[in-house]
């Protein structure tokens, strides 16, 4: 299990927010923290700790008045630890290329891929044929209904109808490098991971996952591991001492690695 690093960008500022309280209407959020240093000295920060396929993610929509400024800072995080990023947010086939050039190694891609609350195959194959699979990490991020989960797109707003299911991972593991979930219910609340979500991730033997929400303990982090069968990874957000947090970013690092 690895420790993998994110760096959310709202607003031109590094936040952590309570996930389901994103709104695009007046570039809302219910916000945890809010950093007093740049995307850019984050990311400077993490490289020195050789950390990588970490997540940048862009949480303004492009028309948002704060898109360019939150662009600008998702870039100079790129430009400070080449080849050590993951960029989400916004992107399509049309603009995927810009991202990479610009330093990421993947490009996260959601509502794209996820229109009309269905898998868009003729888009997404069109984005692998734009960046290659190789380069391309799908959002799977998912949010409950009922008693499923589903994939939820625009910033976790909205639900599709697709659900996250094993098969539904083995599907579209052909068309990517890796996947990212975030718990988008428990993102930011620091209350306990959704347990039947890793349990779900566990249970995939595929391509790289890597897991976000909800953690809050030290506890929370050793339930993911065996939940998570020792291979799916881990971002920790709210609840790190780096953006406010009790847990000791130094902490997590020795018991991810152990």
């Amino acid at each position: 299990m690895r420790f993998r690093p994110c760096i959310d960008i709202h607003n031109g500022k590094v936040k952590q927010i309570v996930g389901g309280s994103l709104r695009d209407e007046g570039d809302q959020a219910r916000e945890n923290f809010v950093a007093g240093i740049s995307a850019a000295d984050y990311a400077r920060l993490y490289g020195k700790d050789g950390l990588k396929g970490g997540h940048i993610i862009l949480l303004n929509p492009q028309t948002s008045e704060y898109y360019e400024e939150t662009k600008r800072q998702a870039f100079a995080a790129l430009e400070a630890a080449p080849g050590c990023w993951q960029i989400g947010g916004g992107i399509r086939a049309e603009n995927a290329e810009i991202f990479l050039r610009a330093g990421a190694t993947h490009v996260i891609v959601t509502s794209y891929v996820f229109r009309g609350g269905q898998i868009d195959y003729g888009n997404l194959d069109t984005l692998v044929r734009t960046v290659g699979r190789e380069h391309l990490v799908l959002d799977l991020s998912c949010r409950k209904r009922g008693e499923d989960y589903f994939i939820v797109t625009d910033r976790w707003q909205k639900f599709t109808d697709v659900k996250l299911t094993r098969e539904v991972l083995k599907e579209l593991s052909g068309s990517c490098d890796e996947f990212l979930i975030h718990a988008a219910d428990v993102e930011g609340k620091s209350q306990g991971i959704e347990q039947e979500v890793v349990r779900l991730l566990g249970d995939f033997a595929g391509c790289p996952v890597t897991y976000a929400g909800g953690v809050g303990s030290y506890e929370d982090v050793e339930q993911l591991r065996t939940l998570g069968r020792g291979h799916v990874d881990v971002t920790v957000g709210s609840a790190l001492d780096l953006f406010g947090g009790p847990l000791s970013y130094k902490k997590i690092l020795e018991l991810c690695e152990k």
